[in-house]
């Protein structure tokens, strides 16, 4: 039998913004959202603001070439050719505009590559010229490679954001009669965390940031994935994600802050994921009792017991009536 009820739901007074501090958000026993297509908040470069770096870069090129054609055309060596410059101010005009509205990021990315191999092949036809200022069109040129490098590497990123499944977020807040320090030592001593994550099998280090973890996952079958520390500050706050080659990724934080008046601590777990085979995948992996949203309630619960009893309760081993086939389906994996 449960030992005690596990929190109320209630009424938020603000949703607190995604890896907000646990102190901004509520101090109900818990809560949860979920939202789909919302980009994780801790890559290390941010795609939205990568688009915006280029199209301002786009614009501030394109306006010079527009309003000083000929200064920059004798800057770079190129000479007089303000119809040239005119031009090619008005595509990277577009390409800033395009990129600014967020519209298809990745197309307007790839653009900016083709407006960089027009360049180079236009300051290839002026360093045949006869007049032409070789070393000037030779840093113009290293310039443009530069930016084209950048390009590129912005095209694929975006790309593969544009292609990649949707992300889930799911956040979770519980009060735990126990200090922050106490808390963060817990869950930093990784072998402590099999112990309330019930579908957490083993969690091994591998070195000081890594470690590999086995787990259940539906129908019975096991996943491992390798994860790393990317956040950690000392009785506070811990974050992690999934290395590229793990066979899932996900990415979460959870934090530790002092509850009201010196009482306990307010633990703020929070995660970003990709269901398999996007929003379908989450609806059959609820179905089967395994949806991290469910787990990490669950999870949550199952800490608050251990820390402040020194024990998980469990209905394990006790009578109950059989269940429809429905039931069995839909609620056996949940209880084991």
């Amino acid at each position: 039998m449960v030992m005690e009820t596990y929190g109320q739901s209630a009424v938020r007074p603000r949703r607190p913004e995604p890896w907000a501090h646990p102190a901004e958000a509520s101090h109900e026993p818990h809560w949860h959202e979920e939202y789909a297509y919302e980009p994780s908040e801790h890559r290390w470069l941010d795609d939205q603001r990568l688009t915006q770096a280029l199209g301002w870069f786009s614009i501030g090129i394109g306006l010079t070439e527009l309003l000083a054609p000929r200064a920059l055309g004798r800057a770079i060596g190129v000479g007089d050719h303000p119809a040239v410059f005119r031009m090619l101010g008005v595509r990277e005009l577009v390409s800033g505009a395009c990129l600014l509205s967020g519209r298809s990021p990745a197309v307007w990315a790839w653009s900016r590559v083709a407006g960089d191999a027009m360049d180079l092949t236009l300051l290839g036809a002026a360093l045949r010229a006869p007049k032409a200022q070789a070393e000037r069109i030779a840093v113009a040129g290293a310039v443009v490679l530069g930016a084209a490098a950048l390009d590129v590497y912005a095209g694929q990123r975006l790309m593969r954001r544009e292609i990649s499944p949707p992300q889930v977020r799911v956040s979770e807040v519980v009060s735990i009669n126990a200090s922050p320090e106490e808390l963060y030592t817990f869950w930093k001593k990784l072998d402590n965390l099999p112990r309330f994550m019930q579908h957490v099998q083993s969690v091994s280090r591998t070195n000081d940031r890594i470690s590999h973890w086995v787990a259940k996952a539906p129908a019975g079958a096991t996943i491992e994935w390798d994860a790393e520390i990317i956040d950690d500050q000392p009785n506070a706050r811990l974050g992690w994600r999934t290395l590229p080659d793990s066979e899932i990724r996900h990415e979460g934080a959870v934090s530790f802050v002092r509850g009201a008046g010196g009482r306990g601590s307010i633990v703020h777990c929070e995660l970003f994921y990709q269901p398999p085979v996007g929003r379908l995948g989450a609806a059959l992996s609820s179905l089967l009792g395994e949806e991290p949203r469910k787990q990490i309630n669950d999870d949550l619960r199952r800490l608050k017991q251990l820390i402040e009893t020194g024990e998980v309760a469990t209905t394990l081993g006790q009578p109950a009536g059989r269940r429809s086939l429905i039931g069995r389906v839909a609620l056996g994996r949940r209880l084991q």
